[in-house]
């Protein structure tokens, strides 16, 4: 065969192998790691990105992410020590150290993020199981997840997997619980507007009774002074009236009496009495 011939020959060869996919080339992204395998055997590890040979039909390449990855799960049922039932949604950073043993254990990326999900999920059952509802979600949230992100990246570096970090992005209580936890805090929030409205009027009527002692009190007080005021006056007066009476018994006696005949002998009075009266005797007199 000719060298003209060669050439054509080996032409016609590569565009068959193209047209039928088996190009003998293919390209690592900068961003990935790739596994060459050999007739389902490993055989290179390529770390640098660029264009590279292979053999067609003899050789594959799987890919894998070298970049920092995210993990973000499904909201799933935790049980927690107080036998409460949380709805967990948590996300992780992670990433691939070692291809080549991640593609021996899952044989794709795909795969071991399965199986991430199954480390992640266990630890957090395990640790949550440990502590009560309140604790989860409030005060120590942060070194839970510390715990659980450690012990995930101890069982996830066996596979050449490297966990960073694992967050809980929202914690809710399952929907068929929420009804029955809003009727406890009704229940409670009346229960203590109730004692409030209790209390109040409780305070009010203590208020009420000091406020009625007071006025019977100020009362008591106010008729006590005006009694000793109106005593205090009628003695001075009937100490007036003896005075006079001592100094001029008749004029006085006469004073008295004009002074009933004013006060009774008003405009179409009627009296009946005799006219041989006493209380006549200065009418008789001329």
């Amino acid at each position: 065969m000719s060298k003209q011939g060669f050439i054509l020959a080996f032409v016609g060869i590569a565009l068959g192998l193209l047209i039928l996919g088996a190009s003998p080339f293919y390209i690592v992204d900068v961003t990935q790691n790739a596994i060459v395998v050999q007739l389902g055997k490993p055989v290179r590890n390529v770390t640098e990105g660029g264009l590279y040979l292979k053999m067609p039909f003899i050789e594959e390449v799987t890919y894998f992410d070298k970049r920092l990855l995210d993990y973000d799960s499904n909201a799933q049922d935790v049980i927690t020590q107080d036998k409460k039932t949380l709805l967990l949604d948590n996300f992780a950073k992670w990433r691939i150290t070692d291809p080549l043993k991640v593609y021996q254990a899952f044989q794709s990326q795909r795969g071991a993020l399965q199986r991430l999900h199954d480390i992640i999920y266990s630890e957090l059952r395990v640790e949550l199981g440990r502590h009560d509802l309140a604790e989860i979600v409030s005060s120590a949230r942060a070194q839970l997840m510390a715990v659980v992100t450690q012990r995930a990246n101890e069982k996830a570096s066996a596979y050449g997997i490297e966990i960073q970090d694992v967050r809980i992005k929202r914690a809710d209580l399952p929907e068929q619980n929420e009804k029955a936890v809003f009727s406890r805090m009704q229940a409670e929030r009346e229960r203590q507007a109730k004692q409030y409205r209790a209390e109040g009027a409780e305070e009010a009527q203590k208020i009420k009774s000091e406020a009625e002692k007071d006025r019977e009190i100020i009362l008591a007080e106010a008729y006590r002074e005006s009694e000793e005021l109106r005593g205090g006056g009628d003695a001075k007066a009937f100490r007036i009236y003896a005075d006079a009476y001592r100094q001029d018994p008749h004029f006085f006696e006469f004073t008295r009496t004009m002074e009933a005949y004013r006060k009774t002998l008003k405009d179409k009075t009627t009296i009946l009495v005799s006219p041989e009266s006493e209380f006549f005797r200065y009418l008789k007199q001329r």
